[in-house]
């Protein structure tokens, strides 16, 4: 009993820390997990290359998906991921989504279960080992279903989704930042902006809202916003990619290469990529 699947990462639109709505979207590049489950009563996990990884999230998955639809099997994940961890661009809910989309492979069970309820049981895998504070609906569903996702956190309701075709420029330092140790109080003191990022995003500004979202979070969360400013005018949007450190920039692909020169200058890695439309997909 074996299943293997691919789930996009994502950036930024409006982080859902200071209000609980929150907004990400896909981008081409993948966290795999492949799983073979066993009559064991345990699941144990690894990451690729990462020999000291926590890997309670992708157990977890597991252990949800067999006890709702299998005979609560055991067996062993393995994720691999394109993107570093805990870089702001939803690693965490693309192992899950893979995770999730490869253990109901694995049991034959992937009609039984919509693709929107795949994406909540990872995130009820990541609320309950404590890996997030909203439970990142908004990351999981862009992840698991493509485009652009906008949701309630609160209550995991999809709330608006589009597909864009955007050219995406990602930069990311040698730091990393785990979302589990951001600031929450500071994030809701910018809740008020994070209204109007809202607003856009329900409207399909999705540009102008990752924008005003980087400003307000590199604030609240202290980066500096000058990887933003580097990025503009030529980026038709740019942000903090969620609790940072790695900042994402979308547009046109000739004014993004402007904006890659003056990024290729910093320490760390620029990344050229695009949107994904189609979500998570199942290997075989």
């Amino acid at each position: 009993m074996e299943g293997a699947a691919s789930a996009p990462v994502g950036g930024t639109v409006l982080n859902a820390l200071a209000t609980g709505t929150g907004s990400s979207f896909a981008i081409d590049e993948y966290v795999s997990a492949h799983v073979s489950l066993s009559d064991d009563d345990t699941v144990t996990g690894s990451v690729a290359a990462v020999d000291d990884a926590d890997t309670r999230l992708i157990e977890r998955c597991v252990e949800l998906v067999t006890a709702h639809y299998g005979d609560g099997e055991g067996g062993h994940v393995q994720t691999e991921s394109g993107v570093p961890m805990a870089s702001g661009l939803k690693s965490s809910s693309a192992a899950a989504n893979a995770t999730v989309m490869a253990t109901l492979s694995a049991l034959d069970a992937l009609e039984e279960v919509s693709r929107t309820d795949a994406a909540r049981i990872g995130v009820e895998a990541a609320r309950d080992v404590g890996v997030t504070v909203t439970g990142a609906f908004d990351d999981a569903s862009a992840s698991m279903l493509g485009g652009v996702t906008v949701t309630d956190n609160e209550t995991d309701e999809l709330l608006h989704r589009e597909t864009p075709d955007w050219d995406v420029l990602v930069w990311t330092p040698p730091e990393r930042a785990y979302s589990a140790d951001a600031d929450v109080e500071r994030c809701r003191k910018v809740a008020p902006v994070a209204d109007v990022v809202a607003d856009l995003a329900l409207d399909g500004a999705f540009e102008r809202a990752m924008t005003v979202n980087g400003f307000a979070f590199c604030a609240a969360l202290g980066f500096p916003s000058d990887l933003m400013l580097d990025a503009l005018p030529e980026a038709a949007g740019v942000s903090l990619s969620g609790t940072g450190p790695s900042f994402v920039a979308i547009g046109e692909r000739r004014s993004l290469e402007t904006v890659s020169e003056r990024w290729d200058e910093r320490p760390g890695t620029t990344l050229r990529s695009r949107t994904q439309s189609a979500g998570v997909k199942i290997d075989e």
